[in-house]
């Protein structure tokens, strides 16, 4: 497995597999080629499909800038590598092609080229399952953390605190922002209300809907274009940030207790992006979401007291009630259902977290074969239900989008008074 600092990236949403994925094959393609006047992209399946709706062209212009590109759409072709596929063309002043590349954005910002050679940056992982990375631990008495360290180096604890802090500063900026999101949906902002009407609530729904404040403030930073952490992916930023946050306020911990706890669920996240996927086009909602949730239960057991046998049992939980999660997202946006998805998934994390504590740790079915499932069950996926805006959600709200546009809101109802005679 390589780094986690080729899974924790920051960068610009609202996708990684759509946005940043797309930037980083145009910034190398345009960097090899100085002479070419201007360019030509052609985005395939998926890409596609929702790219309008992901910033896709946006953010391929972005990085042929000063040169000018010419994006095309092909929504219906789907190479057969994998369902995320862009050309390259580079041209010279009369239009002709001076040379070409097929890239594959495989998700978390990650790409392959048409050549599918192996990605040049180095394995410093020794175990690739994560029945092995128990055996390994159990036999040397260490935590997970401390093996990410022994791993990584100690220098990979200054990378996550950069990571931790760009999440906390995503959380802040989503929280203080109002307004509709970019796009057609004319979707609210709703990170701001939530955190004000939790300090409203009971103390026994004030944290929770602390949480959804937190979850959300991340996933509608992404949905607008601003920084983010992929956590596995940008669809799915919101989820660790929030659990991590939340757990911090409620126990005082430090800042390098919820960075090694980040550690600790960058392995989960590895091991999926290595063993299966966390492309939406690839396995559907499951593999971002589903992951996610994975990550955030391992970082929330830890943050509790849990050892490694209950950290591993928390994940597995998170990924498994997961299993099946298509990605369809309404008109293209990482906005309907993304954006809930984020804030629901992080309520789950932190039952498996409790649910895993109060266990003794064994389990039946492992991590690593709910990673085996969730691929297998993204195989046998319907096309229209990864990340296509064909089926589910998307093509229900399809039929019906110029209803919903056009339907008035409804005047929110005031909280009962709680002086009598009001």
């Amino acid at each position: 497995m390589q780094s986690l600092k080729l899974l924790y990236k920051i960068g610009m949403g609202p996708s990684s597999s759509h946005t940043m994925g797309p930037r980083k094959a145009a910034e190398e393609f345009s960097a090899q080629y100085p002479q070419a006047v201007s360019f030509r992209v052609t985005l395939y399946g998926s890409l596609a499909a929702t790219g309008k709706g992901h910033l896709t062209d946006f953010a391929v212009k972005t990085g042929f800038e000063p040169r000018p590109v010419t994006v095309l759409w092909e929504p219906t072709v789907f190479l057969p590598a994998h369902p995320n596929a862009l050309k390259l063309e580079a041209l010279d002043k009369a239009g002709h092609p001076l040379g070409e590349q097929t890239v594959y954005s495989v998700g978390g910002g990650e790409i392959r080229d048409d050549r599918h050679t192996p990605s040049p940056e180095p394995s410093v992982y020794p175990h690739n399952s994560m029945a092995q990375i128990l055996i390994y631990t159990a036999r040397n008495r260490m935590m997970l953390w401390e093996y990410v360290e022994e791993c990584e180096g100690p220098q990979i604890w200054e990378y996550l605190a950069t990571v931790w802090q760009t999440m906390q500063q995503t959380m802040i900026s989503g929280l203080d922002k109002r307004g509709v999101l970019p796009g057609s949906l004319n979707l609210e902002r709703k990170a701001r209300r939530y955190l004000h009407n939790a300090e409203q609530s009971p103390q026994y729904l004030r944290r929770m809907n602390n949480l959804f404040a937190y979850a959300l403030a991340c996933a509608e930073e992404n949905a607008s274009g601003g920084q983010v952490v992929t956590a596995p992916t940008c669809g799915s930023c919101g989820v660790v940030p929030s659990v991590c946050r939340q757990i911090k306020e409620i126990y005082g911990f430090e800042d390098i207790t919820i960075i090694h706890a980040l550690g600790t669920a960058g392995l989960f996240g590895n091991l999926a992006k290595t063993n299966a996927s966390i492309s939406g086009a690839e396995v559907g909602c499951q593999g971002e979401i589903g992951v996610a949730c994975a990550m955030a239960s391992a970082a929330a057991c830890q943050l509790e007291g849990g050892d490694n046998r209950r950290i591993a049992y928390a994940a597995e939980m998170g990924l498994e009630h997961h299993l099946g999660l298509t990605c369809d997202p309404v008109d293209g946006l990482v906005q309907i259902p993304c954006i809930e998805r984020n804030a629901l998934a992080a309520s789950r994390a932190l039952d498996c977290a409790t649910y895993a504590l109060i266990s003794d740790g064994e389990h039946r079915i492992s991590y690593d074969d709910v990673l085996a499932t969730m691929m297998q069950t993204g195989r046998d996926m319907k096309q229209k239900y990864r990340e296509t805006a064909k089926g589910g959600l998307a093509h229900f709200f399809k039929k019906n989008l110029l209803r919903l546009k056009k339907r008035p809101h409804l005047p929110r109802l005031r909280r009962p008074s709680k002086n009598k005679g009001e």
